[in-house]
C-alpha cells in the first residue's frame, strides 16, 4: 500500500554566536566550524535516511533551524537545497523556512538567502527592549530586530515569522504588549509568542531570574491574545498566530502526526513504516561526533518503535497543540482512539467535558483547552 502520510525535512545547524541563557536546544557556541564539511555530513545523511527508510514520497516542507543558520553563508544554503532536491523530490510549493538571528545576519545576503529557495524566514526577535534583550542573553538590539525585519520585506520575503516571548524577567504588562505590538506593526504573516520557561539543563534553570507572578503572566497572555486577534492573527496552536491562514506547514505537519527526516547533529525524525509501524530516530548529538561518522556515513544515535500501545498517546500529544477540529477520517489506520468501551480514553475524556464527538469529529472543550496536560494524562 502506498505511504500517503505527508513528509517534512528538518536540517539543523548547531552553531550561535552566543549559547542564550534560557536555550535548551542543541546548540553549540562557537566561532570557528567547517560550512562546508558540516554540509557535506548533512547531504550524507540525508542520502543514507532516504535508502534507509526506502523513501519515495516527495518532501512536503524543508525548515532550516539552529542553532542559527544565518551563520551559513547563501552560497552554502542553495548547494544544499539544490543537492537535496537532486536526492529527493520536492513539491512543487515546497515551503522552505530558516531561521534567521537579526545580530548574525548580514542584511544584504537576505536577497541571496531568497535566490538559494528560502521563501519563509522565522526571525528570533524574542523582545524590542534592550534590558530584556541584554537580560535574554541576545546579541542584537531591537532597532537591529527592526532594520532585519524591514530589509527582509524589501529582498522579497513576504512570508515570516516573528519569534516573541513574554513572561520576562521584570516584565510589565504593558511592556509585554508594547513588545507585541511592535511586532505586529511589521506586517509578519506569523508570530509564534510564548512565555519563556525555565527549562533543564540552561544557565537559567540553574541560576533562575526572577520572572513575574502567575496571575500577571495570566492577564498578560489573555491581553496578548485579544491584541493579536483585533489585529486579525488567528490562534492556531498553543503559542502560534497567523494572518491570512498562512499558518506553518512544517509545524503543521509535525502536530498533524506526519513524518519527518531529522538530518543534522542531534536531529530526531519520525517515520511510518510499510508494515504500518512508526519508528523515531535520533542523529549524534555533540558536532564533532557527528561529522567523525562522514567515512560511514550513518548518523544515527539511536532508532526506536513506536509501540501500538504507545501511538495514541504520541498522536494525542501532537495533535491536541492544534485548535482545528480533529476529523476522525483523519486518524492514521494503526492508531485506534474510537471506540464504544466507556473507559477508553476518548470517552473517558468526553465524560469528564474535556473533549467533544460531534458525529465524525473530535474537538477539544474550553475545560479540555484549559486543561491540556489533564486531557493527554488519559491516552497514556
Amino acid at each position: 500500500m502506498t505511504n500517503t502520510t505527508p513528509l517534512s525535512l528538518y536540517l539543523h545547524i548547531p552553531w550561535c554566536v552566543r549559547k542564550c541563557p534560557y536555550c535548551d536546544f542543541n546548540s553549540h557556541q562557537s566561532d570557528s566550524f567547517d560550512q562546508d564539511a558540516y554540509i557535506d555530513c548533512l547531504l550524507l545523511d540525508l542520502k543514507h535516511d532516504l535508502a534507509h527508510y526506502q523513501i519515495t514520497r516527495p518532501i512536503h516542507s524543508i525548515f532550516i533551524g539552529g542553532g542559527t543558520p544565518s551563520l551559513f553563508s547563501a552560497k552554502n544554503i542553495a548547494y544544499l537545497l539544490n543537492t537535496a532536491s537532486e536526492l529527493c523530490d520536492f513539491e512543487k510549493n515546497i515551503e522552505i523556512t530558516m531561521e534567521a538571528n537579526p545580530g548574525t545576519i548580514e542584511h544584504d545576503n537576505f536577497a541571496a538567502y531568497r535566490e538559494a529557495g528560502v521563501n519563509r524566514l522565522s526571525l528570533g526577535v524574542q523582545s524590542f527592549e534592550p534590558e530584556k534583550l541584554t537580560l535574554l542573553g541576545r546579541i542584537h538590539s531591537g532597532e537591529e530586530a527592526i532594520a532585519a525585519i524591514e530589509t527582509a520585506k524589501i529582498a522579497g520575503f513576504d512570508n515570516f515569522n516573528i519569534d516573541l516571548m513574554f513572561g520576562l524577567p521584570k516584565q510589565s504588562i504593558d511592556q509585554g504588549l508594547a513588545d507585541l505590538q511592535q511586532a505586529i506593526d511589521l506586517a509578519p504573516t506569523h508570530i509564534s509568542w510564548y512565555q519563556l520557561t525555565l527549562e533543564p539543563n540552561t544557565v537559567f534553570y540553574k541560576k533562575p531570574p526572577r520572572l513575574p507572578n502567575e496571575d500577571l503572566i495570566a492577564d498578560l497572555h489573555d491581553a496578548g491574545q485579544q491584541l493579536l486577534a483585533s489585529n486579525g492573527f488567528q490562534q492556531y496552536e498553543i503559542s502560534a498566530y497567523a494572518k491570512n491562514n498562512q499558518l506553518c506547514q512544517h509545524n503543521i505537519n509535525y502536530w498533524k502526526f506526519g513524518d519527518y527526516l531529522g538530518i543534522g547533529a542531534g536531529a530526531h525524525g519520525k517515520i511510518s513504516l510499510a508494515d504500518n509501524t512508526v519508528k523515531r530516530s535520533r542523529k549524534i548529538k555533540q558536532p564533532d561526533s557527528y561529522m567523525a561518522r562522514k567515512q560511514q556515513g550513518n548518523f544515527c544515535a539511536a532508532e526506536n518503535i513506536i509501540t501500538a500501545d504507545e501511538l495514541p498517546f504520541e498522536y494525542m500529544l501532537n495533535r491536541l497543540r492544534l485548535n482545528q477540529i480533529i476529523e476522525l477520517s483523519e486518524l492514521p489506520s494503526n492508531i485506534q482512539l474510537h471506540s464504544t468501551d466507556p473507559t477508553s480514553p476518548l470517552n473517558l475524556a468526553v465524560a469528564k467535558g474535556l473533549l467533544r464527538i460531534d458525529k465524525d469529529t473530535i474537538q477539544k472543550t474550553e475545560l479540555g483547552q484549559r486543561f491540556l496536560n489533564d486531557l493527554l494524562t488519559l491516552f497514556i
